[in-house]
């Protein structure tokens, strides 16, 4: 059985650390919530044929770190008006899409123009 901890011993810094409370909790919510109309501002406004990358869509939305965010945001948008299709990865690959990769593919080919 464990000893109960003196009064004055109670560490409030540690037992802040494991539950925040509903302050800070809404504070970060606001915050990736600031975030994903950022990334989706920034991609609805890229042009059809052009495209950019994950890590590109992260620096101009103002989190240039947040590549995988981006990614995680676009997955759950639904939104015909969001040409999330038009974010790649950076190493050229057409990386995922919540539609089917080869759906993702084949828009990007029809957008492409003629030469």
């Amino acid at each position: 059985m464990r000893a109960k901890p003196k009064s004055g011993s109670f560490n409030r810094s540690a037992h802040k650390i494991g539950s925040l409370d509903n302050h800070e909790n809404g504070f970060s919510r606001r915050i990736a919530a600031n975030f994903k109309e950022k990334v989706l501002r920034v991609v609805s406004k890229i042009p059809r044929g052009k495209v950019l990358t994950y890590k590109k869509v992260a620096e101009f939305a103002g989190r240039p770190r947040a590549y995988r965010a981006v990614g995680n945001i676009l997955n759950g948008n639904y939104d015909p008006k969001i040409p999330c299709h038009r974010v790649v990865r950076s190493d050229g690959k057409t990386g995922g899409y919540n539609r089917g990769v080869r759906r993702k593919s084949a828009m990007l080919n029809s957008e492409k123009p003629n030469r």
